[in-house]
C-alpha cells in the first residue's frame, strides 16, 4: 500500500498537470464554437458548448483519466476534450470560414501560453507553499498549450491543421485530403505506435517527437521571447 506521503505527492503532481489540461482544452473548444457562431453556425451555441464551463467540454476519460494514467505510468501527457459540433455547411462562406473556425482553438492556446508566461511574473507575490504549486501550474500550462497548438495544427483531418489545409489548398488537392478524415484517427494511432516503437530502437527515432517536439520547442522560445522570459 502506498504511504500517505506518496499519495500526497502524487496528488500534488497530478493537480499541476490536470488543471492546466482542463483549462487548455476548455478554452480551445469554446473558441471553436464562438468563432463558428460569429460566422453563422449556431450548432455549438444551441448545444451549450460556447462556454468556459469545463463540465461542458471535458471528456471523463480523455481529459482527466487518460492524462493522469499516462503521467503516472510514462511521464508522457496527452489528452482530449469532447469536440465542439460545427456544421460547416451553415457557415456563411464554408470554405473560407472553416479556416478561421479551425484556427480559433490553436490560436487560443497560444494566447493562453503567453498569459501563463506573463503570470509567472506574479509567482513571487504568492505565499511560499502556494508559489511553488502556482509556478508548476504555469510552467505546465505553457508547455501543454504549446503542444496542444502544435499537435492540432498537424495537417491531417479531423485535426485543426487538416481543416486549415483543406480550406487553403486548391480543390484538386483539398478534396483527397478531406476524404482522409474518416481514417484520420487511425493514422494518428499508427503515428503513436510507430513513435513508441521507434524510440526503443537503437536509432531512437521518435516520429511524434520530431513532428511535435521540434516545433513546440521553437514556439516555447518565441513565447518566452515575447514575454521577456528568455535568458
Amino acid at each position: 500500500m502506498m504511504p500517505a506521503g506518496q499519495w500526497g505527492a502524487l496528488l500534488y503532481q497530478a493537480t499541476t498537470w490536470i488543471i492546466p489540461v482542463v483549462i487548455a482544452v476548455t478554452f480551445h473548444e469554446a473558441a471553436h464554437g464562438f468563432v463558428a457562431h460569429r460566422f453563422g453556425d449556431d450548432t455549438a451555441w444551441r448545444a451549450g458548448r460556447v462556454t468556459f464551463n469545463p463540465l461542458k467540454h471535458i471528456d471523463p476519460f480523455g481529459t482527466v483519466l487518460l492524462p493522469a494514467l499516462l503521467l503516472v505510468t510514462s511521464g508522457f501527457l496527452f489528452g482530449y476534450a469532447k469536440p465542439v459540433p460545427v456544421d460547416f455547411g451553415r457557415l456563411r462562406n464554408p470554405r473560407r470560414d472553416m479556416i478561421w473556425v479551425a484556427l480559433a482553438g490553436p490560436l487560443t492556446n497560444v494566447l493562453l501560453a503567453i498569459a501563463s508566461s506573463l503570470l509567472f511574473y506574479g509567482v513571487d507575490l504568492a505565499p511560499s507553499p502556494v508559489a511553488d504549486w502556482l509556478a508548476r501550474n504555469l510552467v505546465n500550462s505553457l508547455q501543454i498549450n504549446v503542444v496542444l497548438c502544435v499537435f492540432n495544427m498537424l495537417p491531417l483531418p479531423p485535426l485543426d491543421g487538416g481543416r486549415v489545409a483543406v480550406g487553403i489548398l486548391p480543390r484538386p488537392l483539398a478534396r483527397p485530403l478531406a476524404q482522409l478524415e474518416r481514417y484520420g484517427m487511425l493514422i494518428l494511432l499508427l503515428i503513436f505506435i510507430v513513435s513508441y516503437a521507434g524510440a526503443r530502437t537503437p536509432l531512437g527515432f521518435n516520429l511524434l517527437g520530431w513532428l511535435i517536439g521540434v516545433p513546440s520547442e521553437a514556439l516555447i522560445r518565441l513565447v518566452l521571447a515575447i514575454t521577456g522570459q528568455s535568458a
